[in-house]
C-alpha cells in the first residue's frame, strides 16, 4: 500500500507544485490503484509515474472546486486510449454527475469502459470484503468530504510448523484448515481449523481529507489512522485568513492529528506563496505540535507497511 502525491499545491497550478491528486496503489490488495481528487495535468503528472490508468479503478472527489476537478475529463478520455477497460467508480458530491457528463458530451468524448458516478451522502460509500470507506462533510466554502479509507483486518497465517510437528502434511486440507474449518484426519482424529491459524493482523487506515477548517468531523475521521493526508494551505500565524477562506494552518492540521491519535501526518495542498524553504518553515510549525509529520512534494511517495 503506497501513496502517491500527484499534485500537492492550492488553487492554481506552481512551478513547484501542480493541484491536488493522490493516488492510493493497492497492487499487492487488488492489483489495483484509487485516485483522490483530480486537479488539471494530473493525468501529465501520472506519466511521471509508475502508475497505470488502466488500473486505476476508483476516484474520489472531494468537493467541485477546478483545482479539484478539471483534470477529470482529460483523464476519462486518455484512459480508454491507455488500455482501460474494466468499470470506473467516480465518488463525490452532489453535482459531480452532471459535470462528468457534460464534460463527456459537449467535448464528444467516447469512452470504452463502463462508467459509474456515485453522488454520496455521509457514512459508508464503498464496502467488499477488503475494504471500507467512509466519507464525512467537512467545513468548506462548498461541500466538501473527508474519506477514511479502513483495510479490514487480515486473518493470520497458517501455523504450518505446528501442523508439520502432529504430522499433518501438506496437501488439501491445509487449504479447510486455513479457513478455520473442522477437519478430520485420515486416522479419524477431528482438528478445529482455528487452532493453526495465527493472530489476525491489524488492517491499515488512511485519511485524506479535503479542503476545510480545522473541525470534529476531520478528528473522527482520523481517529487512529496509520497516515492522516491533511491541507495546510496557511502558515500558523495566518489563521483569521485560513478560517475566512475555509482553510487550515500547518498547526491546525497538526493538533487534528494530535487529538485523533494519528501516526504520521503529511501536509498537503501548499498555497503557492510558499516557495522554496518556505515550506520547511511550515513543516517546523505543524512539528512544534505533532510529530512526525511530513510536507507532502509532487511525486512523493509514502509506504504504509502491514502491522
Amino acid at each position: 500500500m503506497e501513496v502517491v502525491f500527484l499534485g500537492t499545491g492550492a488553487g492554481v497550478p506552481a512551478k513547484e507544485r501542480n493541484v491536488t491528486s493522490i493516488a492510493l496503489q493497492l497492487l499487492e490488495e487488488r492489483r489495483a490503484a484509487w485516485l483522490f481528487d483530480c486537479g488539471e495535468a494530473t493525468q501529465h503528472q501520472i506519466l511521471y509515474t509508475s502508475i497505470k490508468p488502466r488500473r486505476i479503478e476508483k476516484i474520489f472527489i472531494t468537493h467541485l472546486h477546478g483545482d479539484h476537478i478539471f483534470g477529470l475529463p482529460g483523464f476519462l478520455g486518455s484512459r480508454s486510449f491507455q488500455g482501460g477497460e474494466a468499470l470506473l467508480t467516480i465518488y463525490g458530491p452532489k453535482g459531480i454527475k452532471t459535470f462528468v457528463d457534460t464534460s463527456l458530451k459537449v467535448s464528444g468524448t467516447h469512452l470504452r469502459y463502463p462508467l459509474e458516478v456515485v453522488e454520496i451522502e455521509e457514512g459508508i460509500i464503498f464496502e467488499d470484503d477488503q475494504f471500507y470507506v467512509e466519507a464525512r462533510e467537512l467545513e468548506h466554502g462548498i461541500q466538501v468530504y473527508g474519506y477514511r479509507i479502513v483495510e479490514k483486518d487480515l486473518p493470520g497465517t497458517l501455523l504450518v510448523d505446528k501442523l508439520m510437528d502432529e504430522g499433518i502434511k501438506p496437501g488439501p486440507l491445509y487449504q479447510r484448515i486455513k479457513e478455520g474449518k473442522t477437519v478430520i484426519l485420515e486416522n479419524g482424529k477431528e482438528i478445529n481449523g482455528k487452532e493453526y491459524i495465527g493472530p489476525s493482523k491489524k488492517g491499515r487506515i488512511i485519511t485524506i481529507l479535503g479542503d476545510t477548517r480545522y473541525c470534529q468531523k476531520s478528528i473522527e475521521l482520523a481517529k487512529d489512522a496509520d497516515l492522516l493526508i491533511h491541507e495546510a494551505t496557511f502558515s500558523s500565524n495566518e489563521a483569521e485568513l485560513a478560517y475566512d477562506y475555509f482553510h487550515s494552518t500547518t498547526t491546525q492540521a497538526a493538533e487534528v492529528a494530535k487529538q485523533a491519535n494519528a501516526k504520521t501526518l503529511v501536509l498537503t495542498h501548499i498555497s503557492s506563496r510558499y516557495q522554496g524553504e518556505d515550506s520547511q518553515q511550515l513543516l517546523k510549525e505543524a512539528c512544534t505540535v505533532f510529530s512526525p509529520t511530513y510536507i507532502a512534494k509532487d511525486f512523493m511517495k509514502y509506504e504504509i507497511n502491514s502491522k
